[in-house]
């Protein structure tokens, strides 16, 4: 197996509380936390709607990940509410065309991890996944040392991708 040096990740990683639970409470769940401050860009939130909001992820798999998180504190699809179900799916496909227009994405992974045991991270509230994917995000590290390099600055996409939104993209 190998490893790669990712300091920035011991915090998350390390975090053992009730945030990080099946059973957080909407006081303990860090998407309401960051929704309820009201602090946009310091949380990277890019637009907010009227059911759902797009926020770029602090610790993505690939160069502007995005996750579209409804305000609900919910664990589960059939417990969201029809309409932030259906704007939900609507901002996944504006995500997929705003990567796409904004930084050149040619495909994109999407979805959702249900519950600690089908991998969420923050399993009491349902977020969805868009994973932008590149051509070109290959390089010699994938190629020998099996590590995985995100070469991009985190505030620069977030104005960029922000920029577009406001301009309908």
């Amino acid at each position: 197996m190998k490893h790669l040096y990712c300091p920035w990740r011991q915090s998350y990683s390390d975090d053992q509380s009730a945030a990080r639970q099946e059973g957080a409470s909407e006081q303990e769940c860090v998407f309401c936390t960051q929704l309820n401050a009201h602090c946009d860009e310091k949380y990277l939130i890019l637009k907010r709607y009227q059911h759902n909001a797009i926020i770029m992820n602090i610790f993505p798999y690939n160069a502007g990940h995005l996750l579209v998180i409804p305000y609900a504190h919910v664990c589960d699809l059939n417990q969201l509410d029809p309409q932030a179900r259906q704007e939900m799916m609507e901002l996944t496909n504006t995500c997929t065309t705003l990567l796409r227009q904004t930084l050149s994405a040619e495909g994109a992974n999407l979805g959702m991890n249900l519950g600690s045991i089908g991998g969420a991270g923050i399993p009491s509230h349902i977020h969805m996944h868009v994973v932008p994917r590149y051509a070109r995000d290959t390089n010699f590290l994938v190629t020998i040392a099996d590590t995985k390099a995100i070469s991009y600055d985190l505030i620069q996409t977030y104005e960029k991708l922000k920029k577009a939104l406001l301009n309908n993209c």
